[in-house]
Formats: C-alpha cells, structure tokens, sequence
C-alpha cells in the first residue's frame, strides 16, 4: 500500500501522516486528545441523525431482564400515575413506551406554556398581534390596523373619546326662571 500524504488534523489543525491501516479514511492525528474529541464528534453525528435509536435500546433492555425492572422515574404528574396497572395491561416495553411518550408530552407542553408567560405591564385580555402579510399573493393573512383588537369593531370609536358626541346644554325656557 503506497504511503499516505500528510494531511491537516480536523481538530488540532496540525499536519500529520495517517496510518497506513486507515489511510485516507483518518480524519484525525495521532494525539489521544484529537482521537477522544474526533469520536465524541462522530457519534454525536450518529446520535442526531437515529434520535430514537437509544430510547428504543433501553426500552428493549429493560424488556429483556429477567427481574422486574425499578420503574422509570417521571416528570410530576405522571409520577402520580398507576404505573403497575399499566405494567399488568400492556407489559413492560408497553408501559416504558407510554411513560417515555408522556414524559416527552409534558416536556412539550412546558415548552409551550413557557412561550406565553404573563407580562405583568400587558392589559389582562389582550391577544398577541396577528402576523403581518409577508407576500400580497397569500390571501390567508390580511394586514390589520394597529387600533384593530380581534372581537372589537373596527367602528369602535377611540379610546378618550365618548362614544355619542355631546349634546349642546338646552336652551333656557323664555319667562321661565330657573
């Protein structure tokens, strides 16, 4: 096998001459440090791209022993769950499944909630603005003027202002005194 060139290390940067086992395939140097960060970097790669391959490995482990496993720690509400009963019901891959899904839903709807935390100065009842038209040929979205609320006449008068305008005072009565 004809020797490999020398080739920069993707981590370190330094020049280097790959084994001649590997060849062009080595991506890093020789340096522990490089070969350790090369690999976490490889199967962070691999991780990201089969995202359920460990949740899926561990609930076939767990499948697989004899004794019956410790139950999987959840989240707060669904720790409160009968989580033997669903054991007996679906068995074990069933109910790891289930709790994993719902784990995985909390965390979801935590997400969320978290998006629409009260703003203390905001006017209790108001809506976030509609999304602004991006392109004149989408006709599902429509511009709004900013005094528009959703649920509020676009009549409505100003806010300030009386709704009726006011009426002249009445005109004194001749000969009445008042």
């Amino acid at each position: 096998m004809p020797e490999a060139r020398k080739r920069p290390c993707t981590i370190c940067r330094r020049w280097f001459r790959p084994d001649p086992r590997v060849g062009s395939r080595q991506r890093a140097c020789g340096n522990p440090d490089c070969q350790t960060a090369g690999r976490q970097k490889t199967q962070a790669n691999w991780r990201s791209r089969n995202p359920g391959y460990s949740i899926a490995w561990r609930i076939d482990q767990r499948a697989a022993q004899p004794e019956a496993p410790e139950p999987l720690r959840l989240p707060a509400p669904l720790n409160q769950l009968p989580w033997d009963v669903a054991k007996d019901q679906f068995g074990s891959q069933g109910s790891d499944f289930i709790g994993i899904m719902g784990a995985l839903m909390v965390r979801a709807a935590k997400d969320q909630i978290r998006l629409y935390l009260a703003d203390p100065k905001a006017v209790p009842g108001t809506l976030p603005p509609l999304p602004q038209k991006t392109s004149p040929d989408l006709p599902h979205t429509r511009i709004q003027p900013p005094d528009h609320a959703p649920g509020v006449s676009p009549a409505r008068t100003q806010m300030g202002t009386l709704a009726s305008p006011r009426a002249a005072p009445p005109a004194p009565s001749a000969g009445v005194a008042g």
